[in-house]
């Protein structure tokens, strides 16, 4: 993926506090990054932060970490993080790949992970790098809680088929609950919070999918 160099990006972000600089040293300690025992829950891929900004406002309770491979599209969540009268104190950043979230995490660290609209990787040389293929799902088992989830949404036919099938597969994870069309589906919709692809795709008629994935037991 080829993105827009943003000079500004790197001097905002290393200004900005609740952006984590040595993430690896908060591995174990999330807890008193945020100063208490609540819950974590982070996104992969967080994009421009609407979805996780909006979890983060509604649910206090909880603490939110937003992982962000590039800086340029990190910017854009920090400063519609830092637009807000009112920003939650219960949210994170991180600026680094997903492939090395065991560094950043400790085992049972993590209760939830969020994958929303992520890269479907087309060509198949390069099915190991979807957020959803086996080797991902293996480094999700190190990191979360013995009931932790995997929440995944795409608009993507192919990449959803393809993930389904890995969860088949996957030695640690199972599907628990999935649906075709998610906007059409009052059970697994609600309380649903649209990502900004999200709210792109389904205005031009393309059905969300969504499936939550869980410990086998």
């Amino acid at each position: 993926m080829r993105l827009r160099n943003i000079p500004r990006a790197e001097g905002v972000l290393q200004e900005c506090h609740q952006v984590i600089k040595n993430e690896t040293a908060c591995r174990g300690s999330w807890n008193q990054v945020f100063g208490n025992q609540q819950p974590i829950y982070i996104e992969i891929g967080m994009g421009k932060g609407k979805f996780l900004l909006e979890h983060a406002l509604r649910n206090p309770q909880i603490n939110y970490i937003g992982v962000e491979r590039y800086s340029s599209v990190l910017l854009r969540a920090v400063e519609k993080f830092q637009e807000l009268k009112e920003a939650p104190e219960n949210l994170r950043f991180i600026c680094m790949d997903a492939a090395d979230i065991a560094d950043v995490f400790a085992p049972g660290e993590v209760s939830r992970i969020y994958l929303n609209f992520s890269d479907p990787w087309p060509k198949a040389r390069h099915a190991r790098r979807r957020l959803t293929s086996l080797d991902f799902f293996a480094r999700y088992d190190k990191i979360l809680t013995s009931d932790g989830t995997v929440e995944f949404k795409t608009d993507n036919q192919g990449l959803f088929d393809f993930s389904l099938e890995q969860l088949e597969e996957c030695p640690s994870f199972t599907t628990q609950k999935y649906t075709f069309d998610l906007h059409h589906e009052p059970d697994m919709n609600e309380g649903n919070i649209l990502t900004e692809y999200e709210e792109k795709f389904s205005s031009l008629g393309n059905p969300i999918c969504k499936l939550i994935a869980v410990r086998r037991a």
